[in-house]
């Protein structure tokens, strides 16, 4: 699938170690050493978008994330900081570190339609398996159709995007660190219905459309771009198939691109209305992609009384 779901959904950032140290093997994140924690520290700017949210007395903030980053992304720049100061919840659209998250994953696509795979699919499983440098059974807990998603994740770090850094992680590593409430605004297995079909059928060409955007490339330059439109907050690029991935998105690409992003939002906006609502100003980590199109979270949020503004950089 060429307009990189992995993007889309939170369930990739849980991910096994890859062997870095072999030949032909992609860069791997590395806890960086004190004076590369200075310099980026020393360096550190805001990118993505970011949004003040005000309603009732409080202020809340809106925050597009991406799901893989850098080394320097997982510093945050002053505008970031003083929203992560001035609340006192972090929310986001699952949390990988919560002790029953990979309990529900198995629970949850469970439901999925099962796919007895061929031998030539199975080897092409095996074939991105290789090329990310994991042993070939690592994903074998997955659906098939999460692993092709899982690799995509992976396909990034050959151009320096890793998702040990992807903001996701990194706040919730903040909030860990801190000792901050963290809740979550969707669960495993809202998105995991979303994302698997029912249909084997279905799920099967699923499979293999991802695993042809791999083979092809084409979902690492989209995870490319994304990266490049996200540092600098550019909502125009990421909120365009077309310009993503260098093509004519197919009527099937974007009915599941609506699925995944248009539909989950209502949702996504009632939950954060919701922990608003509690009385704690809140940090709303959520896929940049959600902020664009019509039915952009800034949006929504406005319908439900938020005073919404774009911080500027």
């Amino acid at each position: 699938m060429r307009l990189v779901l992995a993007t889309l959904v939170s369930l990739t950032l849980w991910l096994p170690s890859a062997r870095a140290e072999e030949a032909g093997c992609p860069p791997t994140a590395q806890p960086p050493t004190a004076e590369q924690m200075q310099a980026a520290q020393a360096a550190a700017k805001d990118r993505g978008a970011l949004w003040q949210l005000r309603k009732d007395g409080r202020v809340s903030y809106l925050y597009g994330t991406v799901h893989v980053g850098k080394l320097d992304w997982a510093f945050p720049g002053p505008q970031l900081q003083a929203a992560m100061r001035a609340t006192e919840v972090l929310a986001v659209e699952i949390n990988p570190l919560e002790p029953g998250f990979m309990a529900d994953v198995q629970t949850a696509q469970a439901k999925a339609a099962k796919l007895e795979l061929t031998s030539a699919e199975q080897a092409r499983l095996d074939a991105q398996a290789d090329a990310a440098c994991l042993p070939r059974p690592a994903l074998a807990a997955l659906h098939p159709v999460m692993q092709a998603i899982t690799y995509v994740s992976l396909a990034g770090r050959r151009d320096g995007l890793d998702p040990a850094f992807g903001q996701d992680m990194v706040l919730l590593g903040g909030a860990q660190a801190l000792k901050r409430p963290v809740v979550a605004l969707e669960s495993v297995a809202s998105q995991m219905a979303v994302l698997l079909p029912a249909d084997p059928a279905a799920a099967r060409e699923l499979l293999n459309q991802t695993l042809d955007s791999l083979q092809r490339q084409e979902s690492r330059l989209s995870l490319k771009r994304i990266g490049q439109a996200w540092e600098v907050g550019d909502l125009d690029v990421i909120g365009s198939p077309a310009k993503l991935c260098d093509c004519v998105p197919t009527a099937q690409e974007m009915q599941l691109m609506r699925r995944l992003n248009d539909d989950r939002n209502p949702t996504l906006a009632d939950r954060i209305a919701e922990e608003h609502a509690k009385g704690k100003p809140l940090l709303a980590a959520v896929g940049t992609l959600h902020m664009t199109g019509p039915q952009a979270l800034p949006r929504l949020l406005q319908e439900r009384g938020f005073e919404v503004e774009r911080v500027k950089y």
